[in-house]
């Protein structure tokens, strides 16, 4: 059989057709188009490490996940501080604490049955018994396994209410039901393939049961993602399949670009983005994403548990350097946890390179001479590159890293089990609310190893029981102007004390062969939209 039958029956066949690669490479494919109504999306996928929408919290997973599911509420990525309704067509509250949702009429899953306020509450108690890593975002409102039986319930098949332990911002609860952990999956569908007490987790990690433009035809990690349109979407997909190829070198998407094997490049380099803005041939649609990079410095090791150490190594860094020659175009200098566009960010750049500061600081805390760390860090570039430079800049004021490259789920997994020293890392912003990532680092209400939130701050193992009850403070606070100020001092505070350096601010540029439109980019990867794509 030629390639060019293979990669067309692996694009156009079922499931199975996952086991052959989507893009052959050779001279045979020189000439090589992606099939009428396939869009080939060449990404970095090999983060994915579940599709269901209870345990992922990646950023290509969550992506995916955002065109597989519908949730209650949404926001419009035009204006992303809007909530509309997805599911519901209403929702109310009279105390700020019980919250009534009315679904829409004739809502279908992918199987064709109707969506019930039972679906929504079910996927919501699941997300909290299930306790996964997204979790915290829907527990934070008083929810346990033990509860949410009663606190979730449909009080008929159109009705769903919330309860929720204290009076809360309206705003930030419908904020949080807008993340993919919100998502609503079709009950039935999913108890009847659970496993004792899983409640469907192990088969859906891998297969879908929702009601959005796309169901999960496959994954193979590492290898690619199929979807297919839903037949009972409304409105329907403009696109039949989408395949999404793990390919994590800019220079292998490029080229499947320029062939024609691929429709969509997500991961290009600065220098190719640079190249194609002047080529008729390809649309160039960038979008600032609420996404950021940084590194962990686990408080478990005994050097960067010293406040010196911690600002030395911020002081060490070289930013600008890194912006200007890896990422240009792709990521702007950025030193806060709030990314910029979320309210409340702070877009002070207090720490540039200065290394006689950095050797001060080291020798101030005992460690003149220097010292060891393990550095995990993704294997694919940017980021390896990133961590190069990395490497570079702290090896000149004595800090040597054993560089650790891996895939980014081996990277994400060994963080959250606590069990790094430094890390490089991506988050991402799961909802349009300032909480979504001053919980993610700047609260640890508990430092054990079987703690039920498993912050970024519980993985760098940072305890800090002040900064957490002035975090909880300010998402009680309902004096919009208040909390702003109140976040932007916690960022100040944040930069000078934290384990976390925060590196940069991504720009995703995504570049699509002309032919093609309708990619709709959002500041959360969850609102990554596919279903208005189409191929001329």
């Amino acid at each position: 059989m030629s390639q060019d039958i293979t990669r067309r029956a692996a694009l156009l066949g079922g499931t199975a057709a996952l086991a052959v690669p989507l893009l052959a490479t050779g001279t045979h494919q020189a000439e090589a188009q992606s099939p009428a109504g396939v869009i080939v999306m060449a990404k970095q996928i090999d983060d994915i490490t579940s599709l269901d929408p209870a345990e992922a919290f990646e950023y290509s997973g969550s992506e995916i996940i955002g065109n597989v599911y519908r949730k209650l509420v949404t926001t419009p990525n035009s204006d992303p501080a809007r909530i509309v309704g997805d599911l519901a067509e209403a929702w109310e509250t009279s105390d700020n604490r019980s919250f009534a949702f009315r679904l829409k009429p004739g809502q279908k899953f992918a199987s064709g049955q109707p969506v019930t306020a039972e679906d929504a509450a079910f996927s919501l108690r699941r997300a909290a018994v299930l306790n996964k890593a997204p979790a915290f975002i829907i527990n934070q409102f008083g929810f346990t396994k033990d509860n949410a039986e009663q606190r979730i319930r449909a009080a008929d098949p159109q009705t769903l209410i919330i309860e929720c332990a204290e009076a809360t911002s309206p705003s930030f609860l419908y904020y949080c039901l807008s993340a993919a952990v919100g998502s609503v999956v079709e009950k039935a569908a999913v108890m009847a393939r659970a496993q004792g007490e899983d409640f469907g987790n192990g088969w859906l990690k891998q297969n879908s049961a929702g009601g959005g433009a796309y169901v999960l035809r496959g994954w193979r990690a590492s290898e690619s993602v199929m979807l297919d349109a839903n037949p009972n979407a409304d409105p329907q997909p403009r696109t039949r399949r989408m395949v999404i190829r793990h390919m994590p070198d800019g220079s292998a998407q490029l080229l499947g670009l320029q062939r024609g094997d691929v429709d969509i490049a997500r991961n290009l380099g600065a220098d190719q983005i640079t190249q194609l803005r002047s080529d008729s041939r390809y649309t160039v649609l960038p979008s600032r994403k609420a996404n950021l990079l940084y590194l962990s410095l686990s408080q478990r090791h005994p050097m960067l548990a010293k406040p010196e150490v911690r600002q030395a190594i911020k002081w060490a860094i070289d930013y600008e350097g890194i912006q200007r020659n890896i990422v240009a175009n792709i990521y702007d200098v950025h030193q806060a946890f709030l990314p910029e566009g979320l309210p409340g960010a702070l877009t002070d750049k207090p720490f540039s390179q200065r290394q006689e500061e950095a050797r001060r600081l080291l020798q101030a805390a005992g460690a003149a001479g220097g010292f060891e760390l393990s550095f995990d860090y993704p294997s694919a570039p940017p980021q390896s590159d990133i961590a190069q430079a990395v490497q570079a800049n702290l090896a000149s004021v004595g800090i040597r890293l054993r560089m650790l490259p891996a895939e980014q789920r081996q990277v994400i997994t060994k963080t959250r089990a606590r069990q790094h020293e430094m890390a490089l890392l991506r988050w991402g912003s799961d909802y349009f609310d300032p909480h979504s990532n001053a919980e993610a680092f700047s609260m640890n209400p508990d430092n054990g190893d079987n703690a039920r939130n498993r912050t970024l701050a519980w993985r760098a193992s940072w305890e800090i029981p002040q900064l957490t009850e002035q975090t909880a403070a300010a998402v009680r606070d309902t004096d919009a102007a208040r909390r702003v100020a109140t976040y932007l001092a916690l960022q100040r505070e944040h930069q000078q004390v934290s384990p976390f350096v925060i590196l940069l601010q991504e720009i995703e540029v995504a570049v699509m062969r002309t032919s093609v439109t309708g990619l709709d980019l959002g500041p959360m990867n969850d609102r990554n939209r596919y279903s208005g794509i189409a191929k001329g």
